[in-house]
């Protein structure tokens, strides 16, 4: 019988859900420290899932990453930016060359390239400058 064909068993669904929510809350984010809580699920997974898109985890990355961003587009007025135009005012605020997160990006070249739209962040790299700037990974995504 294929999964197309089986009936939902709702209270083993009801069951893996509460668990799960124990271990990764999902769904609206209801205020300051419900979002920190996200973030730091975020970073974990971040951390475990590195550059590996066909992880196994990966859809719950999307996951979480939607509720961070939806609660963060509620809570500030910025407009929607590219992540190198991101990177472009981050590192113009804190008066910061290419050559300043080389090492972080993985050289000066990998850094001009982000900027001119030439390559993407990795999840690495999203992490790196999150915590260089101390913003969200999300702002970067």
């Amino acid at each position: 019988m294929s999964i197309v064909d089986r009936h939902l068993d709702l209270a083993s669904v009801q069951s893996a859900w509460q668990d799960l929510n124990k271990l990764v809350p999902l769904g609206a984010i209801t205020g300051e420290k419900d979002y920190k809580r996200r973030v730091s699920v975020m970073d974990e997974l971040l951390d475990r899932i590195g550059a590996n898109e066909s992880h196994r985890l990966m859809p719950l990355l999307d996951l979480v990453t939607k509720d961070v961003e939806a609660y963060e587009a509620k809570q500030q007025a910025l407009p929607e930016a590219a992540p190198a135009d991101v990177l472009a005012f981050l590192m113009e605020e804190h008066n910061l060359k290419q050559t300043d997160l080389a090492e972080e990006l993985g050289g000066q070249s990998i850094v001009s390239a982000i900027l001119n739209g030439k390559r993407e962040l990795n999840t690495r790299q999203v992490k790196a400058l999150a915590a260089r700037f101390n913003v969200s990974p999300a702002v970067f995504l």
